[in-house]
């Protein structure tokens, strides 16, 4: 059962696709008081939820506050990353269990036990805001509800499952054609290169490098050719600068964001003093929109959203400000004190809340300034990406994700979980946030493998690799400046070979359990406790997931460990990947110690159930179904299949695989 209370919102966010009257009865759970809504805990209440979010599935025991923010640093004390998902799913047993829905676009907080160790207290800004209460059965049925309220998830193409490679430092096309061959001559499998900001003429969206990639066209039919697909990023800022036509359009139309007297808001991104397109504003936002036909033109069928939080590097007032501050310092004995002082002068610059209350948005309920708005920025730039491409291409798929994000992105696109590092924790955080995201309909998620930032070693990529076989976005990406972390790069490639290619010979398993998720409203990534409930075990286990109907995962994360625990809640077969080679082993319910040799990859399938296998496959044009071939200990498996292009599908596609690999309808 879904519910609503009003109070007194002032904007619509479109997260929701049903209309949900407002009740006038007594608010369930919390106690709303002085702007704040607070509920009790038992001692065995877990909360779920808050998508993207840092630290573990079960919440409880921080305080996390929804506000889009661009930090590329995420260690445990952070308490905002780039999402803004404003729901907890709060569990105290089977008889009284619900998800709550803020919908609610500016700064909120939400204290899990933090301050009180038996209390949530939710602390919006403006005690203005939609309230959904979504109430039923099980943990499952009850994601399934909300998410038929905030509508279905964001289909990819069939080519997005591949593996791609990507890295901020592919400066030429001869880069691009390097990265590609290296694979190739490897045998490692690949579907998609990207282009990060490199590809740009001066950083400025929608234009290519004259000098750098002199036929974009020739290059992305060239790779298309080998079944490689481009990928390129899209920024939010648009450069300031006379002459370059997405800049004069959108100043002569008056799309950009403007500050409190009605001038276009100056800030600087990449490209040094620009200025934000207005995607609150419907006629901007599909202007917006139209420019990526510039680059569909050329071929390419894929993009990534970035820096739409939106990122700033500093405000021009800011930065006339902190110089003017600056000379303040100039020739003074600096204590501490004064030494912190003109650090901050700088530090503080980038992203500031100053600025993200200086400047405005033309929205359907009149002008807003953005901090009231801020976690919508992101998501109407992806709806502005989405909505054009559907038209540019015809009704095809697209390939899009984004940074930024809030409820009702997932319609849109999926997301990526941002500037990560090349650290082991991060491997775990990874996993902790997928089934998270997937409650809130972010189905196509994943992480930089590998690490964005800093040093990647051999080990700790083969790892990563052996986790991402499983998310939906598999992507390899580093930054500029640190070791080169592709699959080639760590002198021999065969373990690497392996593991890529085990995740082509599993994409009939996953697409389909993708696709059934998607177009059930259910989960692809899911905690043990949401398919083992009575488990007590189970519910305490977050380092281990269920993806689809069929398999459990428990990668090892843990630097020079050969193997790890890992805790079946029923009978299980053990698969394993070593050096090519599929075997199976059935295992009993309980602990076992499973030795993982590095390059070894291990899953396990639940009892009754199978998965499908096809042969290898160069990319996923060149996948086979007629291979496909059951493990596991059912003799059938219900496999969905379409086209991997067409936006119209239902489960009229799925068909049934018997373990004598014969088709039936």
């Amino acid at each position: 059962m879904i519910q609503k209370w009003s109070f007194s919102p002032y904007i619509d966010t479109e997260a929701v696709v049903l209309r949900i009257p407002a009740e006038d009865s007594p608010l369930p759970f919390f106690e709303h008081t002085d702007g704040k809504y607070i509920c009790h805990m038992k001692d065995t209440t877990r909360v779920y939820g808050l998508g993207e979010a840092i630290r573990g599935i079960n919440k409880r025991g921080w305080q996390y506050i929804s506000f889009c923010s661009d930090d590329p640093v995420h260690t445990e004390e952070k308490t905002s990353l780039y999402g803004a998902h404003n729901f907890i799913l709060v569990d105290s047993g089977r008889d009284d269990r619900f998800l709550a829905f803020f919908d609610y676009p500016a700064k909120i907080t939400f204290d899990i036990g933090y301050s009180e160790s038996d209390l949530i207290t939710v602390n919006p800004e403006e005690d203005r805001l939609d309230l959904y209460i979504v109430t039923g059965g099980s943990l499952r049925e009850i994601v399934r509800e909300f998410r038929s309220l905030i509508g279905r998830a964001y289909l990819p193409p069939f080519f997005a499952f591949g593996y791609g490679q990507s890295r901020w430092g592919y400066v030429s096309e001869d880069d691009i054609k390097t990265v590609f061959l290296r694979h190739k001559e490897a045998g490692i499998p690949i579907d998609m290169v990207y282009l990060d900001i490199d590809y740009m003429e001066d950083f400025q969206d929608f234009t290519v490098s004259r000098e750098r990639f002199p036929d974009l066209k020739n290059l992305s039919g060239y790779m298309r050719s080998n079944g490689v697909h481009l990928v390129p990023i899209i920024d939010a800022a648009v450069k300031v600068r006379e002459g370059y036509s997405v800049y004069d359009e959108g100043k002569e139309k008056g799309y950009f964001c403007k500050d409190a007297d009605g001038e276009d808001f100056l800030t600087a991104v990449w490209p040094g003093l620009s200025v934000l397109p207005d995607f609150l504003n419907a006629d901007a936002r599909r202007w917006f929109g139209e420019q990526y036909k510039t680059l569909t033109d050329m071929g390419i069928d894929g993009f990534w959203n970035d820096m739409n939080e939106p990122a700033l590097f500093y405000s021009d007032k800011r930065l006339k400000e902190a110089f003017l501050k600056l000379k303040e310092f100039e020739g003074k004995n600096l204590g501490i004190f004064d030494f912190f002082s003109l650090r901050d002068v700088l530090g503080k610059l980038s992203n500031s809340i100053d600025d993200y209350r200086a400047f405005y948005h033309n929205t359907p309920s009149g002008k807003l300034r953005h901090d009231r708005v801020h976690n919508l920025y992101g998501y109407q730039m992806t709806r502005s990406a989405s909505d054009a491409l559907k038209s540019i291409r015809g009704g095809k798929r697209t390939l899009l994700f984004s940074r930024a994000s809030y409820i009702g992105a997932h319609r849109y696109g999926g997301i990526w979980t941002g500037d990560n590092h090349a650290w082991w924790s991060h491997i775990l955080q990874s996993m902790k946030q997928m089934p998270s995201l997937n409650m809130c309909g972010f189905l196509y998620s994943g992480s930089d493998i590998g690490g964005f930032g800093g040093n990647c070693t051999r080990d700790l990529l083969i790892r990563w690799l052996s986790f991402a076989v499983f998310t939906p976005l598999m992507r390899n990406h580093s930054a500029v400046g640190t070791r080169h972390q592709e699959a080639f790069a760590f002198g021999e490639t065969e373990i690497f070979r392996h593991i890529i290619t085990l995740r082509y010979r599993l994409i009939p398993y996953l697409y389909s359990e993708f696709m059934k998720a998607a177009l059930t409203d259910d989960m692809y990534f899911r905690p043990l406790s949401f398919d083992y409930e009575d488990d007590p075990i189970a519910g305490e286990v977050e380092d281990q997931l269920m993806v689809g109907e069929s398999l459990m995962i428990a990668p090892v994360y843990t630097q020079n460990a050969g193997g790890r625990v890992v805790y079946l809640p029923e009978e299980m077969t053990q698969v394993r990947m070593s050096g090519g080679e599929i075997s199976t082993e059935e295992l009993n319910k309980g602990h076992h110690y499973i030795s993982v040799p590095l390059g070894d990859v291990v899953f396990f399938i639940k009892k009754g159930y199978a998965i499908p296998l096809c042969d290898p496959a160069e990319n996923t044009q060149s996948i086979d179904y007629a291979t496909l071939r059951l493990i596991g200990s059912s003799d059938r498996y219900t496999l969905y299949q379409d086209d991997g292009e067409s936006l119209d599908v239902t489960l009229d596609s799925v068909k049934t695989i018997k373990k004598s690999n014969e088709l039936s309808f």
